[in-house]
């Protein structure tokens, strides 16, 4: 049996910290609303930025945003915005402290219609399954589910949500499975609905699936 050490990972995972999220998290199939919460407000934080980066700050966006619960975000009132821009351990950008409380808003208003986020979410998943990627280069940017759920989210009153940030959502929470062929977390991955159509944007070689746009398409709002 390969151990950890020996395993044919993504080649995106250069990283201590990037093997550790690979091998524990990316992919995993998830049902937690606060979960997904979680990754909506890293993603968000993201925009224009590598991953790692935000994996870096990950406990003190823990601190800094209630353990993300959204019922508490959603309560966070101009006072606490002001103190979150002073809080040096988090991405202190206005606009991306500004949605994180709205999403929140916006979060609880979608778990009340559809019964949880994670069920409306998972109305979104692709039909049918896509061949496993065998590099970097075949994994798509975005996929026609992650174009209609973002169009849908910002109908909904949700920014920092492009196609670009929901497709890599969705590989995050294991909608779609995108570890490489030869990845040994490939048969582990729960995304076995199945992965979206190619796009004609591709990632940069040896580049994490959520550093493939720090400029573009991941910025749209």
């Amino acid at each position: 049996m390969r151990t950890q050490m020996t395993a044919t990972r993504c080649g995106w995972a250069t990283s201590p910290l990037l093997v550790e999220y690979h091998d524990r998290e990316w992919g995993v199939d998830i049902a937690d609303d606060r979960r997904h919460f979680e990754f909506l407000i890293l993603e968000g934080a993201q925009a224009g930025l590598s991953w790692e980066t935000v994996l870096r700050r990950r406990g003190a966006y823990r601190r800094a945003f209630a353990g993300f619960d959204p019922r508490r975000v959603a309560r966070f009132d101009d006072a606490k915005a002001r103190s979150l821009l002073a809080d040096a351990g988090i991405i202190r950008n206005r606009l991306k402290i500004a949605s994180a409380i709205g999403n929140a808003r916006a979060f609880l208003a979608v778990a009340r219609e559809h019964g949880s986020f994670d069920a409306y979410l998972r109305s979104f998943a692709p039909r049918r399954p896509r061949r496993a990627p065998r590099t970097l280069a075949d994994i798509p940017a975005e996929s026609p589910e992650s174009v209609a759920l973002s169009k849908d989210l910002r109908r909904r009153g949700f920014t920092f949500v492009g196609p670009v940030v929901m497709y890599a959502h969705m590989q995050a929470v294991g909608l779609v499975n995108d570890h490489l062929a030869s990845c040994y977390r490939r048969a582990s991955g729960r995304g076995s609905r199945g992965g979206a159509a190619n796009s004609p944007r591709r990632p940069a070689a040896g580049a994490s699936p959520r550093d493939r746009a720090t400029a573009g398409t991941r910025t749209r709002r």
